[in-house]
């Protein structure tokens, strides 16, 4: 049963500690990728064959498996998915950015040129679920950025098959080559190439925490999006929002994985234990239960700050989590208050699955407090920003021995003297 405290009983800092669970993989990641780098093609079907007993003769995916794949896809799927495929490119065009030119003074230039990250790796979990919203959250917005090539890699199945769904997803997004490999080998791959699969530039994408920590030591070597944990959701609810709509939201980021954390602020006591019973009576009737149980269990809380719905806002200010649901009347009226969250869900008719899959705005969100500095996944994230500066000879005369002077000030004379050898006699 869900956990309930009194605001000041518990610590902050306890609210999103999740169960010790030994996620010590440096050294089995280290030496993950050490071999994919040694080996290339040949560790990664050792790992296919290890991992998910798949035998592969190939690693990339057919054009024809592809294509069989997306006709076995019931209609009406592929009719959802091209809706949600156009609300989130409808969502992220609004991102794009430009570049632009300074030139206010007499012969001087300076300005920013954007330009697409060119190659751009994105991992796709697969094995408990099949993710195809993640293929869409994450290769959507680098085909908006103009990345040339976006390649996609996720576990295969014991058959050597990718999930339908994944690969009509991949086709409806515009992935240009799949691969079927997962894991920390697959980081590897994306990172270092293989005979196979193409280094790329940058790596996007959730995975468990051999994926997490081989995207940590590829960092530097490619760019990554960021280190996620595992999923969390809170609400802030006041006592007129409906206990079994809030105990469903909470439900549903609880059945993720048994490491998930579900999180209810509220400004009721009554309301609390009124969510805590519908908890008990919605688990039971879920497909995924003993993971929403565990969840609930040993990461759930209801935190109440009696009568102050102020305070609740302040308290998830403090938790600052990945999902933010304000299931209050007149929610805008409290969204400047809120200063660090992912995603913020506002009112009452609005389940953090939308943003999952639907209404546009990215699913790949920080967590584990890192919205306090941390952003959603958007354009921004395939494209680099290049200065450029450009003065006539008059306007560098102009300032150089300021130049100079500064450069003293920091006691490096060479710099000093790029400054003003143009100006000296020959």
């Amino acid at each position: 049963m869900i956990k309930i405290y009194n605001y000041g009983e518990v610590s902050n800092d306890e609210v999103f500690a999740r169960d010790n669970i030994d996620t010590n993989v440096e050294g089995v990641v280290s030496g993950i990728i050490a071999d994919v780098i040694a080996r290339g093609d040949e560790a990664l079907l050792d790992y296919a064959r290890k991992f998910d007993k798949a035998e592969l003769s190939a690693l990339e995916v057919t054009a024809q498996e592809i294509d069989e794949a997306f006709a076995s896809v019931e209609p009406q799927f592929l009719d959802i998915l091209r809706e949600a495929a156009a609300n989130i490119r409808a969502f992220h065009e609004r991102q794009v950015r430009t570049s632009f030119i300074i030139n206010d003074k007499d012969g001087v230039v300076v300005g920013q040129k954007i330009t697409p990250i060119e190659k751009v790796g994105l991992y796709v979990p697969g094995g408990t679920a099949a993710y195809p919203s993640t293929v869409l959250m994450d290769s959507i917005p680098a085909k908006i950025a103009g990345c040339a090539e976006i390649v996609m890699v996720t576990p295969p199945s014991a058959q050597g098959k990718i999930n339908p769904v994944i690969l009509a997803a991949a086709k409806i997004a515009g992935v240009d080559r799949i691969f079927k490999v997962g894991g920390a080998q697959a980081v590897a791959a994306l990172a270092y190439g293989t005979a196979s699969v193409p280094k790329v530039d940058k790596i996007v994408g959730p995975g468990n925490a051999y994926v997490a920590e081989a995207k940590k030591q590829v960092f530097g070597k490619v760019s990554i999006d960021m280190i996620a944990g595992p999923s969390e959701i809170l609400v802030v609810a006041d006592a007129t929002a409906e206990p079994k709509f809030v105990a469903a939201d909470l439900l549903s980021q609880a059945e993720h994985d048994k490491m998930a954390s579900a999180v209810l602020v509220t400004d009721s006591r009554a309301f609390a234990e009124a969510v805590s019973a519908e908890l008990e009576r919605q688990i039971p009737l879920l497909a995924r239960a003993d993971i929403a149980r565990h969840s609930i269990d040993n990461n759930g809380k209801i935190i109440v700050a009696q009568d102050n719905l102020m305070l609740a806002i302040d308290i998830a200010n403090e938790i600052a989590p990945e999902h933010l649901e304000l299931c209050v009347d007149n929610p805008f009226d409290y969204l400047d208050k809120v200063k660090h969250a992912g995603s913020i869900f506002m009112g009452k008719y609005c389940p953090e699955a939308l943003g999952d899959y639907f209404a546009g705005p990215n699913h790949t969100l920080p967590t584990s407090g890192t919205a306090r500095f941390s952003s959603p996944l958007s354009v921004d994230d395939f494209v680099k920003k290049s200065q450029f500066t450009y003065y006539t000879a008059d306007a560098l005369a102009a300032v150089a021995d300021k130049v100079a002077y500064f450069a003293r000030q920091e006691g490096l004379d060479a710099h000093a003297k790029s400054a003003v050898v143009r100006f000296e006699e020959k």
